[in-house]
């Protein structure tokens, strides 16, 4: 009875046309009518477009965002305690790790079309050269959605929606000899080659390294793990990737 009252809120409120373009865009993400609308207008507002709301604080998603970030590791974690109850600890954190890294979370935002939603002030650069705005924004939905709808239903979208857009069997069998490969081949094309930790990110229980390889002073690939070794490796292995290496 109380998502019919709400359905019927919805149906009686005057809306513009831009928000009846986000409410269809929304449903075609999440599947369903927002019931607060207002909850997602919020979620895909980044802050460099931020405004003074009737609080007297400028509103952006990034409140929707922590939110969002809890739920989703939350969730993830027990995905993958379920699936693999014979895992140490270790292995299920890395690869949760892998999984709601911040490039990982740009390339689902984009594939489900979160992308074309996203607000933004684009001369500001500056504040945008971080380029995860995209998979900050799939966190914010996620925020969003748990308070729209419920865990219940957030959990569902994320484990039926999100976790088709990722390959896990090739995320466990990330190659471990990638560092050693592409050391081999720079030493064979006497190319210069190292790897920078060009982020540390501190989570609640751990740290998650970002770890960026450059060749010849070019940067190619970003890796990320629970320790450096392992973002190398991750970093590595993209590489290897993108040079047909493997």
């Amino acid at each position: 009875m109380n998502l019919f009252f709400k359905r019927l809120s919805w149906l009686l409120t005057v809306r513009s046309e831009n928000d009846k373009k986000l409410a269809a865009a929304i449903k075609m993400i999440v599947g369903r009518h927002p019931f607060n609308l207002d909850l997602y207008k919020l979620a895909v507002k980044h802050s460099s477009v931020a405004e003074i709301g009737r609080t007297g604080f400028k509103e952006s998603n990034e409140r929707l965002e922590y939110l969002g970030d809890a739920i989703l590791g939350a969730i993830i974690a027990e995905y993958l305690f379920k699936k693999f109850p014979y895992k140490e600890e270790g292995f299920l954190t890395e690869i949760r790790s892998r999984i709601v890294n911040r490039e990982s979370l740009n390339n689902v935002s984009r594939k489900i079309g979160l992308n074309d939603l996203v607000q933004y002030d684009a001369n500001r650069k500056n504040s945008l050269s971080h380029k995860s705005i995209h998979g900050d924004t799939l966190e914010a939905l996620l925020g969003a959605i748990y308070l729209d709808r419920g865990f219940k239903f957030c959990k569902r979208f994320i484990i039926k929606k999100l976790l088709l857009h990722y390959d896990i069997k090739e995320i466990i069998n990330n190659n471990p000899n990638s560092k050693s490969l592409i050391i081999e081949w720079a030493q064979k094309e006497n190319k210069d080659i190292r790897f920078e930790v060009v982020e540390v990110k501190n989570k609640k229980h751990f740290k998650e390294f970002v770890v960026q390889l450059f060749i010849e002073n070019e940067p190619i690939g970003k890796g990320f793990g629970l320790s450096k070794k392992k973002a190398e490796q991750d970093a590595a292995q993209k590489s290897c990737d993108l040079l047909n290496l493997t």
